[in-house]
């Protein structure tokens, strides 16, 4: 939410360093999101237009009520393939504490059994191990390497992709809500 812009741009800039190599990067024709309340407020709009259009759902990690992070699907696409892409960031005084497998369960919850998708994907650059231990506590399947497949802090980089289906999560879904929504 809009309203939220400083709690973010906290958040944000105290984990600069801890994010930058993982994200791409910002368009130059726009200034930083984290120093312009306007950006940031564009972003929000453009954020609530894709959940009202179907296309992707962002949501932020609260941790003692305290946003800590966000996990977004986007890129969603129906027809024959019914599927979105994950993202998610935390704050790195908050990583390792099982916050983001949480979130990462409640979203597959979401996408199967709200918005009706067959999969999703969790794509990450293979030396992220903070990131790819994220999808390995929860077991998700590696389908291989994508080599330069997304650009990242300007460097178009491999990534490691990792899907579930619909049919994996009926089958997973008591064990891992159980495990991490307890």
């Amino acid at each position: 939410m809009a309203t939220d812009f400083e709690s973010w741009r906290d958040v944000r800039l105290s984990n600069f360093e801890w994010l930058v190599p993982w994200e791409p990067k910002q368009n130059m024709k726009n200034p930083e999101s984290t120093d312009y309340r306007k950006y940031f407020e564009s972003r929000c709009a453009n954020r609530d237009r894709e959940m009202q259009l179907g296309t992707a759902w962002s949501f932020g990690i609260f941790v003692s009520d305290q946003l800590a992070g966000e996990i977004n699907i986007s890129n969603i696409t129906r027809g024959a393939f019914q599927s979105g892409h994950v993202g998610y960031w935390i704050d790195e005084n908050c990583a390792g504490n099982g916050y983001t497998p949480e979130a990462l369960v409640l979203i597959m919850k979401f996408a199967f059994e709200e918005v009706l998708l067959h999969r999703l994907q969790v794509s990450i650059v293979p030396r992220n191990r903070s990131s790819r231990r994220v999808v390995e506590k929860l077991d998700l399947r590696c389908e291989g390497l994508a080599e330069r497949y997304l650009e990242i802090n300007g460097v178009w980089e491999d990534h490691l992709r990792y899907a579930i289906t619909f049919e994996e999560w009926e089958m997973r879904k008591n064990e891992m809500t159980s495990d991490w929504l307890g």
